[in-house]
């Protein structure tokens, strides 16, 4: 298995069949698991083997197999699939920190994941110091002997900064600290925090591995050692685990993640080049245009830029909504990566919360719109675009 190509793994990975020898995976729906004794029940209790479960909240056999091909697919040894991307970024930051560790983070962050760290974190001793994440001399010097923790987007939302990962992780490891990395933008086929040496890698599963606005999910993944030690024991004890539901909806979404990550992304870059030097918008940044400030990087981290991007329509808030009124192919939502295009207003949305002297730090005006590519024809999508900016 490990020869395998991710298309096949996508399908194939950490299948587990029943005595019945089912072609689908089944949905194993219970919340606990029956021992042909006492003796059995003290001896799983004691050490539960891979294949043997205890409660729902510990582990299912569905949710199982979702964890071992999702992992397998971002190359880590193991995950522990979450009740949504938020549980996943606080368990795994929860579960390795305690009061008095000090942890670095890039200034351009989700705005839950500013209020996790800030808020959360803060309120209960840690100490966090954010950077520009495109700054490598700032990592350098923010991160020393007392750095527990490193967090960061390997693709920033919604203004799609791209870090050095590879400077980041040689740092942090360097001074002793563990890097997670949340890679909602840059999907799970593009991912490549395993491959430069993140020692966790976050995913919202709610984004592209459902991919089409059904169910919420995350997933941590990482090695056996931080999954089913510290992570695992936080998670299970404090109730952020998926349910085998869920687990079965998105791991047949597996089936069709690479294709319709690949043709999103494919979709967005002809959409991203279409859109650049139009007359109305101030901005248009998508990693592998190389007018994106860290386009050299991006494209020696990723083989894509991904399926969002990120433009600045001029004329401020009124201009804005004019726009994103009169499309008539994208929604207006605040999710991203489905299968349906969509448009957000980061300033007033998924980014309000953020005082505006922030978000004048990590680029969010009243003019940027992130723009998440479906799976519709881009002609249509160019078509839909390029018509609702006329309407300005």
């Amino acid at each position: 298995m490990s020869d395998w190509k991710q298309r096949t793994t996508l399908i194939h990975g950490g299948t587990r069949r029943s005595q019945y020898g089912e072609v689908s995976e089944a949905i194993f729906l219970t919340q606990g698991f029956v021992y042909d004794s006492a003796e059995a029940a003290e001896a799983r209790f004691k050490s539960a083997g891979d294949d043997e479960f205890i409660y729902a909240r510990y582990g299912n056999p569905t949710v199982r197999m979702f964890e071992n091909r999702l992992a397998q697919i971002t190359g880590y040894e193991d995950g522990f699939a979450c009740t949504s991307g938020m549980a996943a970024v606080t368990g795994a930051m929860s579960a390795l920190l305690k009061a008095g560790d000090e942890v670095v983070a890039a200034r351009a962050l989700f705005g839950s994941c500013l209020y996790v760290l800030e808020d959360v974190l803060g309120r209960f001793g840690v100490k966090i110091t954010l950077v520009d994440g495109t700054d490598n001399a700032a990592w350098s010097e923010a991160i020393t002997e007392k750095t527990t923790l490193v967090f960061l987007e390997s693709v920033s939302n919604p203004t799609l900064e791209v870090i050095d990962l590879a400077h980041v992780v040689k740092v942090a490891h360097d001074k002793g600290a563990l890097v997670v990395v949340d890679d909602a933008m840059s999907t799970p086929i593009f991912s490549y925090s395993s491959h430069l040496g993140a020692d966790i890698c976050v995913i919202s599963t709610t984004k592209h591995v459902d991919g089409q606005g059904r169910t919420l999910g995350g997933m941590i993944c990482g090695s056996k050692e931080l999954i089913r030690g510290p992570i695992e024991a936080y998670m299970k004890h404090t109730g952020g685990a998926m349910n085998p539901f869920t687990a079965w909806v998105q791991l047949k979404s597996l089936d069709t993640l690479d294709l319709r990550v690949r043709a999103q992304a494919g979709s967005a870059m002809q959409i991203a080049e279409t859109l650049e030097g139009h007359a109305k918008l101030s901005r248009v940044r998508y990693p592998q245009l190389p007018s994106h400030p860290q386009h050299e990087i991006a494209m020696r981290q990723a083989a894509s830029g991904g399926t969002v991007i990120s433009i600045d329509v001029t004329g401020g808030k009124e201009s804005c909504f004019k726009f994103l009124n009169s499309l008539e192919v994208f929604t207006i939502s605040n999710n991203f990566a489905d299968s349906k295009s969509i448009v957000t207003h980061p300033a007033t949305t998924t980014h309000q919360r953020l005082p505006q002297e922030q978000k004048d730090i990590v680029g969010i005006s009243d003019g940027t719109v992130r723009l998440s590519v479906g799976l519709e024809d881009p002609v249509d999508l160019i078509g839909d675009l390029m018509q609702a900016l006329d309407k300005i």
